[in-house]
């Protein structure tokens, strides 16, 4: 069994929600970066999602698009990000979706990706400028060395495009909960609750919701109904704010313990 599939069933078991965290790689440091995903393992995060930073994240608020500014100008690439993964391997299980987009991946060269990802232990990719339609490009490599493509459901997803994307779904389905770019609006829960339930009709994948969530009662608020949520854009702005606080590991794991309880 995959890493993702794994840590599913677990929580399901436990009767727990998937907490998953998205972090900027190399923001401030690679360094830094491995020590939270040690420290977030440790608070309860149950899946990490590693952006590798990109010069037009065209799909990211402020916050993460400044976050991946820092990381690029501090030296970050696609390449020195998986030796970071490769790194954690040795240390922590706990499955990691690499989260990016396609250019920098095209230029690395898909098969020779998809076949690094696999040896450096990532479990999962999402590419956000990559739809559906589009993936085959490199999903004949990803699936190929058993990593998971994580797909992305907008609220502007029509029913025709979902039934097509549910049956090619592998991991988990991300599901958006506001049309627009990261960190810039709060989702209306009545809202996500009836499309996560369009969805749940077509299939048994796993759905996590992300865009806008920073608190623990939208969590436990969501929690009820998805199986899991995405921390992204409140947790890198958490991270920017305490980079030179000696403490921020523990800072940023205060705040994810606190998620983390309204999922169990």
């Amino acid at each position: 069994m995959k890493r993702i599939e794994e840590k599913y069933a677990t929580l399901r078991a436990k009767k727990e929600k998937a907490l998953i965290v998205y972090l900027t790689a190399g923001d401030p440091s690679l360094m830094v970066t491995k020590h939270l995903i040690f420290a977030l393992d440790k608070a309860g995060a149950d899946i990490l999602e590693i952006g590798v930073p990109f010069s037009d994240p065209t799909a990211d608020g402020p916050v993460i698009q400044a976050a991946s500014q820092r990381s690029l100008k501090a030296g970050t690439t696609l390449e020195s990000v998986l030796k970071m993964i490769a790194e954690v391997r040795k240390v922590s299980e706990i499955p990691i979706v690499l989260f990016g987009y396609f250019n920098p991946i095209f230029a690395y060269g898909v098969k020779k990706f998809s076949l690094a990802a696999r040896a450096a232990g990532v479990d999962g990719v999402l590419v956000v400028d990559l739809p559906y339609e589009e993936s085959k490009e490199l999903r004949n490599y990803t699936d190929a060395v058993e990593v998971d493509f994580i797909s992305l459901i907008a609220p502007t997803t029509d029913k025709d495009r979902l039934k097509k994307i549910v049956v090619k779904a592998s991991g988990f389905l991300y599901y958006i909960s506001i049309t627009g770019i990261t960190g810039t609006t709060a989702p209306k829960v009545e809202n996500i609750k009836k499309e996560v339930g369009k969805i749940r009709n077509m299939t048994k994948m796993p759905i996590a919701v992300g865009f806008g969530i920073s608190k623990p009662e939208q969590a436990k608020a969501i929690g009820r109904f998805a199986d899991g949520i995405v921390i992204g854009s409140a947790i890198v702005r958490l991270i920017d704010e305490n980079k030179n606080n000696r403490n921020l590991l523990k800072i940023v794991s205060d705040y994810i313990s606190d998620i983390k309880k309204e999922l169990r």
